[in-house]
C-alpha cells in the first residue's frame, strides 16, 4: 500500500473527501513538520494505545568497515526513528 492507497482507504472508511484525507495523512506522516516527526524531533515518545509506539533512539558512534577495502571507518552517532507495534496491532495481524 502506498500513500495514495492510504488516502483512498482513509477517505472511504472515514467518509471524508480525498483532499481532506490527503491533508490528514500529510499532517500526521510528513517528514517536514508532521505530527510524528515533530514529536520525535522534540525528544518525545508518541504512543498510540493498541497500535504502537514511535520513538527516537540514539545510536552511539562506532567503528565500521568499508566492505570494498576492509579499511576501518568511523561512523558518527545518530538518532534513528523506531516503531514498535502494540499488542492490539500484533494480535490483529495474526
Amino acid at each position: 500500500m502506498n500513500k495514495s492507497d492510504l488516502v483512498d482507504a482513509l477517505a472511504g472508511q472515514a467518509g471524508m473527501t480525498k483532499a481532506d484525507a490527503s491533508r490528514a495523512v500529510d499532517a500526521l506522516f510528513s517528514p517536514y513538520g508532521g505530527v510524528i516527526t515533530a514529536a520525535l524531533k522534540g525528544g518525545k515518545r508518541l504512543q498510540i494505545t493498541g497500535f504502537g509506539t514511535f520513538e527516537a533512539k540514539q545510536r552511539k558512534a562506532r567503528v565500521g568497515r568499508n566492505p570494498r577495502t576492509g579499511q576501518a571507518i568511523q561512523i558518527r552517532a545518530t538518532k534513528t526513528p523506531v516503531f514498535r507495534g502494540g499488542k492490539g496491532l500484533k494480535d490483529a495481524i495474526q
